[in-house]
């Protein structure tokens, strides 16, 4: 993953805890004294999912419940790092935006050629509801998608339910089903 998502964990640690707690994160991750992360590099997955660990084992949480506040998190933190006028082109409405989520990974990959982003579908769109459907070669991040979902609807001011529906691991990776509802 790039180290925006790596960084942006740090961010959150630092801003609701403390830099003493994120530097504990760090030595339970085995990062020893890195200083930080460079947003534009690409870092190895398993660096991202151990630091997902050492915050779910250092605040005592599970790893649904860092990945579900980190998701929320992200929507926020990318707005504030530069990419809230791309996000404003990906739709002004939470169904909008989430019909244009490939799209808006598109053009993110155009800027970071190793990106190896999720895919998003909606199905089922009424006026009050809609059913995601997430693709991904990682396995694992389903609670961060209900996060990024709530997220977006913090963003958009729209109360959202997301809920489960369908779930599948294979050897492609993760494939979800979620009903979103506002």
């Amino acid at each position: 993953m790039y180290g925006l998502v790596n960084q942006a964990i740090e961010d959150m640690i630092t801003h609701q805890f403390s830099v003493a707690k994120w530097e504990e994160i760090k030595k339970t991750a085995c990062l020893g004294d890195m200083a930080g992360f460079e947003n534009m590099q690409s870092y190895p997955d398993n660096l991202t999912y151990d630091l997902i660990g050492a915050v779910s084992k250092t605040l005592d949480i599970t790893t649904e419940q860092v990945l579900e506040a980190f998701g929320e998190y992200w929507v926020l933190y990318t707005a504030e790092k530069g990419y809230g006028d791309m996000l404003k082109m990906a739709g002004d409405s939470l169904p909008i935006f989430m019909n244009n989520l490939d799209t808006l990974h598109s053009i993110v990959g155009s800027m970071m050629p190793n990106l190896r982003p999720p895919s998003f579908q909606c199905t089922e769109i009424t006026n009050h509801s809609l059913k995601l459907h997430y693709h991904s070669k990682r396995i694992g991040l389903t609670n961060m998608v209900i996060g990024l979902i709530k997220g977006l609807g913090k963003r958009f001011g729209t109360v959202c339910e997301v809920s489960l529906i369908e779930s599948k691991k294979s050897e492609q990776g993760q494939e979800d089903v979620f009903f979103v509802k506002w």
